[in-house]
């Protein structure tokens, strides 16, 4: 088993532990700490949906910086209870709400609830993010930001048919992440969010 940590926040330098389970690939701490840089360090009164949450780390991440609401979606038994597990040993959070489901099936039923920032970390060699992509931009807000991690570089023609434009993309390793945007709104990313191409 191994460990991440939370970078900062009110559980800054919590160790998060990683299960030992086959495709279990948890974002690197220097990589979540890449993309908070992005998103301007806080994530305060946004409502965040982690899919194929795994070891959780990237719902946790957000729950720390002030999340509102972080819904974890994890289809393995045992990750989704590490996870309620870390969260109750944490003190508790009623802002995260850990489901056990297949992240395609809770999708399709999952009402467009407009979420700020949505998290899509599959397991790779299978073709789901083309598959889920749709389903996760529905869920998405106007001004939403959804952040992919790859083992390639994703298509900006395939991403322009999903309505996205890429806003920060980097590579570490074999993996490659992006932060995503509906691509008509720029300037309502920039007022709202505080981001911009000098980030």
């Amino acid at each position: 088993m191994g460990q991440l940590r939370i970078i900062a926040g009110k559980w800054r330098r919590r160790s998060i532990p990683v299960q030992d389970l086959k495709g279990l690939r948890p974002t690197p701490d220097r990589v979540r700490e890449t993309l908070f840089n992005w998103l301007g360090q806080r994530c305060d009164g946004w409502r965040c949906l982690d899919l194929f949450a795994g070891s959780g780390a990237l719902g946790l991440e957000a729950a720390s910086r002030g999340a509102t609401q972080v819904v974890f979606i994890e289809s393995d038994a045992l990750a989704a209870h590490a996870i309620e597990q870390w969260v109750h040993r944490a003190g508790g959070a009623p802002e995260c709400q850990i489901v056990r489901a297949k992240a395609q099936d809770w999708c399709l039923d999952a009402a467009p609830e407009g979420f700020d920032l949505i998290f899509l970390d599959p397991p790779f060699g299978m073709g789901m993010i083309e598959r889920i992509i749709p389903m996760a931009t529905r869920l998405m807000a106007p001004t939403g930001l959804l952040y992919i991690e790859s083992e390639a570089p994703l298509d900006a023609a395939g991403m322009a048919a999903h309505g996205l434009s890429e806003f920060r993309a980097d590579k570490a390793g074999a993996v490659h992440y992006h932060l995503l945007q509906f691509s008509a709104s720029q300037g309502a990313q920039d007022a709202n969010w505080g981001l911009s191409g000098n980030v």
